[in-house]
């Protein structure tokens, strides 16, 4: 068994440009940067409906700031699996199970459009090709760099992976805070949300399932 933690695993910029482009009328990161954009207007009109006053020093700037900080937390919406994959495939008999652990996840949640934010837990078993393990962190942020649910995160990592290599089994947990339990009127600030999505034989064998679980939560046998 391959068992890597996400801390290992070189993860992109966060001072990285945003290089999108321009797709279902969405704009790209540049142009949604550019000054006097729609956008930007549409965030200081909502400033003003909050009572604010957006000419005041503190918020001088603050409307395109906006703009261009949603501009990079949706730029998952201007990328697909194969653009960030980008061929890194390769056939390779290994044949036990591959884990990587505590692989940071940030997101927005739809619903609210406060963040959520966690760990998500990744295995597969190959089937004569495994994945470039960089790229896992880059699949999870893809997705993640939406507007999401937690459940639907969890399920379309699950799935690109499947997609890409074929494996015997793909399994993926999330674990992570909502600030809107946090932050909003229930205040539950000790609270996570767990999703999993299994397929192949983590979800056929128990026993390959009770060994990741194992694995990314030690001491998870002796709790049963």
């Amino acid at each position: 068994m391959l068992v890597v933690n996400g801390s290992q695993l070189q993860q992109p910029s966060a001072r990285s440009p945003c290089v999108c482009t321009i797709s279902s009328g969405r704009l790209d990161a540049s142009a949604l940067s550019a000054p006097g954009t729609e956008a930007a207007h549409l965030v200081e009109r909502l400033l003003r409906l909050l009572g604010e006053d957006p000419s005041r020093e503190g918020l001088r700037g603050t409307s395109q700031r906006v703009v261009t900080s949603l501009a990079s937390l949706t730029a998952g919406y201007d990328q697909t699996v194969a653009d960030v994959v980008h061929g890194a495939v390769f056939a390779e008999a290994y044949s036990e199970m591959v884990v990587v652990r505590n692989l940071e996840v940030y997101s927005l949640c739809e619903h609210h459009l406060l963040p959520f934010v966690g760990h998500a837990h990744i295995a597969y078993v190959p089937d004569g090709r495994i994945i470039g393990l960089s790229k896992l962190p880059r699949i999870v942020d893809l997705f993640a760099r939406r507007l999401q649910i937690q459940e639907r995160l969890t399920i379309e990592i699950a799935a690109a992976l499947d997609d890409v290599l074929s494996p015997l089994g793909v399994a993926v947990v999330i674990e992570a805070a909502h600030f809107c339990m946090l932050m909003r009127r229930t205040q539950k600030p000790a609270t996570k949300t767990l999703t999993s999505s299994m397929r192949g034989v983590f979800r056929s064998d128990p026993s390959t399932r009770a060994e990741f679980m194992a694995v990314i939560h030690p001491g998870h046998r002796d709790r049963r």
